[in-house]
């Protein structure tokens, strides 16, 4: 009983859900002799295992066998069935799949589920007994009572995370409103000021410096609401467009030679619907391989924002689009697909020479379909 309470005290020492779960691994070795020990943690479905925690086997041995069990055989069988069940000879057992190469030999087995709140979150698994043939009754009232306790050392773990994501949600939605309410309030009255001032100045050169102060106040009103928006926790339904179209872009990176530049302007995550993003992403990919393929470019820029309507802009700095006609057929074929994806969407496409060089595609689709 008290290498069972000393086993408990340390699994409820920490909250970190890894370090818990290979501690109650290894106190349950402890407690049995067992040789060793595993945590099986039960995928969502409950069909097999997510996630493995071992102890008692060298890193060589694990790295020779591979990949980790995923929940077949007689690992299996306590998923189907969560009750204790003990094995002086698992090879034995009916459900016995055999052990892949490089496995060493393993014999008595204990295995126990691993409940939280009532529902089974894994299972232990111990095996091999040492100076004793199999394990015992009392071994398994032990792992029995431990896994217990454990369960609740990880619902706490469980509590503490969503508590700890809660205060940084407040803590998110905290820094959003002082960004409205104080530092945005305060550009757009100077932006105001300035722009009383600016018809009673005589000088051109002033005037015109005070016009580009207030243009760039503009500008930083829009990217500071921009960062608002990313403050603001994402809409579930909607997917995260930012972080897809950071994905896209990435991945266009090798092609190209360097990461498209990319800005979001609105709250892009709560207001670009799923049927939107199935369009959008698509031609987001498309752009980026036409800007590879036919205009030689070195640089994309990548702008989406959201406002009346969702607005993809994407630019280069290449030949510009009439020396993109290399690949007449592909290039007509790509742009009609875009241009087929704004249209279902009751939006348009266009392609035009950018204001530097280059190319300027332009893909919008309203918020709500026409």
């Amino acid at each position: 009983m008290q290498a069972l309470l000393d086993a408990v005290l340390s699994i409820e020492s920490d909250l970190d859900l890894p370090k818990i779960l290979r501690r109650i691994t290894e106190a349950a070795c402890r407690l049995t002799g067992a040789r060793y020990g595993a945590l099986g943690v039960i995928d969502p479905d409950g069909s097999g295992l997510s996630d493995f925690i071992h102890v008692g086997m060298e890193e060589a041995v694990v790295e020779k066998i591979g990949d980790p069990p995923v929940g077949e055989g007689i690992l299996g069988v306590l998923i189907l069935d969560p009750r204790p069940l003990r094995s002086a000879d698992l090879t034995a057992h009916p459900d016995a799949c055999g052990f892949p190469p490089g496995h060493p030999p393993m014999r008595s087995f204990l295995g126990v589920p691993l409940a939280v709140r009532g529902e089974v979150f894994g299972n232990l698994y111990l095996t091999d007994k040492q100076g004793a043939a199999g394990f015992s009754a009392e071994d398994e009232s032990l792992v029995v009572a431990l896994a217990a306790a454990a369960g609740i050392a990880v619902n706490n773990s469980h509590m503490q995370l969503r508590l700890g994501a809660l205060r940084l949600a407040e803590e998110r939605e905290r820094i959003a409103r002082d960004l409205h309410d104080s530092v945005i309030q305060r550009l757009f009255a100077t932006g105001l000021s300035l722009q009383s001032v600016i018809p009673g100045i005589a000088d051109p050169g002033v005037r015109g410096r005070l016009e580009e102060a207030v243009s760039s106040l503009d500008d930083t009103i829009r990217e500071v609401r921009t960062t608002i928006f990313a403050l603001e926790p994402p809409s579930v339904a909607n997917g995260a467009i930012r972080s897809q179209v950071l994905r896209v872009c990435a991945e266009a990176a090798e092609s190209l030679g360097s990461e498209p530049e990319v800005r979001f302007v609105g709250a892009v995550d709560r207001q670009v619907t799923p049927a939107i993003a199935t369009q959008l992403l698509p031609t987001l990919r498309e752009a980026l391989s036409n800007v590879v393929r036919h205009s030689g470019a070195g640089h994309a820029e990548v702008e989406l924002s959201v406002g009346d309507e969702v607005r993809l802009r994407v630019t280069d700095d290449g030949s510009g689009p009439e020396m993109e006609a290399d690949g007449p057929e592909q290039r007509g074929r790509g742009l009609a697909n875009m241009a087929g994806r704004a249209a279902a969407l009751g939006g348009s496409m266009t392609l035009s020479a950018g204001r530097e060089g280059g190319a300027e595609l332009v893909w919008e689709v309203p918020l709500e379909p026409r």
